[in-house]
């Protein structure tokens, strides 16, 4: 048994390290590449202001900036206005506003578009009432009255420049360019340690493997808002699809599948709001394990076969199965207490070989992973290193959900699409996702708790600091969700802004409906 366990723990920590080492191996690319990600962090020169009016705008394409929203009222307004002051000539700029909502939303985003068409601004408002497919859904309905040969999207929360489409439109002179993306940005990075935390996963996302990928001339992703797409290139790629709850993936990878280029702006930052609850950071991780587990399932194996360069396609196979990591995590920790019980002390030492590479194959390749995130944006590589025992912490209590989100996204493709709640400026929480007992994380709590003492007790001291990263990282997890739980069990719980009020009905992660 104890051998049966060495060799399962070890095939585990090996598979964790060919993960770490792959992020150690994107963040050597960067450096190698660290001239070219420079020319295109430049990226090619803005249009220039005097072109919006006059002759000078004849030459400019006509773009459909594109808004989908789904119960938004906190953030709604904002949005339009904002991007009601993107610089672009007013004859060749559309405004789509993709309304699914089914509360006040919908009449606070009439009524503003309303205002806003008196103005001389093309804006429509186009409410639908099934909201069939969700978000892609909406995006194709749009996409089939846009008049615009280009389609800009933002999500709700975004707040884009004015100089959004000066600064980038540029790009598409190239008619093999089909998208642009750009780069999130983070308006309450320092709310709490779980936004630090979520801003550095983007972070690393954003400014690692997307400036890579790039440079690399590898396959990489629409982030699905932030960016322009070439209308042409989305239909000759089959269109949005809602088959999978991460359609901007999925659209990726089909459009360069078919030889269509995507261009990465770092230096165009557009920010956004960062989820604040545990109950919503949690749906949109599993949103996103979810879907990309279903465009892996779509896709990967086409990728794999196509006639892309083997880097490429061992690049894209990574992108695709980031999340495999996570169900591996959790066996670990649930091996961790046989293990220390079982094995004799004596023998540690083994366990000592086996731990110390893989501990920095894994650990010390995440913070050297997001330490070059900060840099990369003028940050100092302290403040990744103080966010990555946290960022783990984290992660490790995401490890139950994410491997629901694996088996969901391998027994089904599609599923509810559950946003992510938006706060805005108000102080009112007027919309949440709901939160389910944390079962599965406080039992896992208690082993790992477990496996910090015995390992202390039998002499198995390498072993202690893994299990209390696991004890912390579940601990966290499950207090959070059981605090949020406790907070809106209060009734009428006011403050002197507004009284929080549930988003009706609130959507289980474990429940979701099937696909429309």
């Amino acid at each position: 048994m104890s051998i049966t366990l060495c060799v399962l723990y070890a095939v585990i920590l090996l598979i964790l390290s060919v993960y770490g080492i792959h992020r150690s191996y994107l963040v050597g690319m960067a450096l190698r590449l660290r001239k070219r990600l420079d020319v295109l962090k430049r990226g090619i020169p803005p249009i220039d202001a005097s072109r919006m009016v006059g002759s000078g705008a004849l030459g400019l394409p006509t773009v459909t900036i594109q808004l989908p929203i789904y119960n938004e009222s906190t953030v709604v307004r904002r949005l339009i206005d904002k991007v009601a002051e993107i610089e672009w000539p007013r004859d060749r700029l559309e405004i789509q506003v993709l309304d699914d909502s089914t509360d006040e939303t919908c009449d606070i985003a009439r009524r503003r578009v309303e205002e806003l068409r008196l103005t001389g601004l093309d804006i429509v408002h186009l409410h639908r009432t099934d909201r069939m497919g969700y978000k892609a859904g909406a995006l194709a309905a749009g996409l089939e009255v846009a008049k615009g040969e280009f389609l800009a999207l933002f999500d709700a929360d975004f707040l884009p420049p004015a100089d959004f489409l000066r600064a980038i439109m540029a790009h598409f002179d190239d008619p093999n360019v089909a998208m642009v993306q750009t780069r999130w940005g983070h308006l309450n990075r320092a709310h709490s340690i779980l936004t630090r935390v979520g801003a550095l996963m983007l972070d690393g996302h954003h400014l690692i493997e997307n400036r890579v990928r790039a440079a690399a001339g590898w396959l990489f992703n629409f982030a699905g808002t932030g960016g322009v797409w070439r209308k042409c290139a989305i239909v000759s790629a089959g269109g949005w699809q809602h088959d999978t709850l991460t359609e901007d993936l999925d659209l990726s990878y089909r459009a360069q599948l078919l030889g269509w280029r995507f261009v990465y702006r770092e230096d165009i930052v557009t920010p956004a709001e960062l989820p604040e609850d545990i109950s919503a950071f949690r749906a949109q991780q599993f949103r996103w394990a979810t879907g990309t587990v279903q465009t892996s399932r779509k896709l990967l194996r086409r990728v794999l076969g196509a006639g892309l360069p083997l880097s490429a396609r061992v690049e894209a196979f990574f992108h695709l199965t980031p999340h495999f990591a996570y169900p591996l995590t959790l066996l670990l920790s649930v091996i961790l207490l046989p293990l220390v019980l079982l094995l004799p002390a004596s023998n540690s030492l083994v366990i000592l070989a086996i731990d110390i590479p893989l501990f920095f194959g894994t650990t010390g390749s995440l913070a050297a992973f997001y330490a070059t995130a900060e840099r990369a944006q003028g940050r100092r590589a302290r403040d990744a290193w103080l966010v990555v025992p946290a960022l783990i912490g984290v992660g490790v209590g995401l490890t139950p959900l994410i491997s629901r989100a694996l088996v969901r996204g391998f027994r089904t493709m599609a599923g509810e699409f559950v946003r992510t709640p938006k706060k805005g400026a108000s102080s009112v929480v007027r919309y949440r996702t709901a939160i389910s007992v944390p079962f599965a994380e406080s039992v896992l709590c208690v082993i790992s708790f477990a496996s910090t003492i015995a390992s202390v007790r039998t002499g198995h001291f390498v072993a202690t600091p893994f299990a209390a990263l696991f004890t912390a990282g579940y601990g966290y997890m499950a207090s959070k969700m059981l605090f949020e739980q406790v907070a809106r069990s209060r009734p009428a719980l006011t403050s002197g802004a507004g009284t929080i009020q549930p988003d009706a009905p609130e959507v289980s992660l474990e429940d979701s409906a099937p696909a429309q």
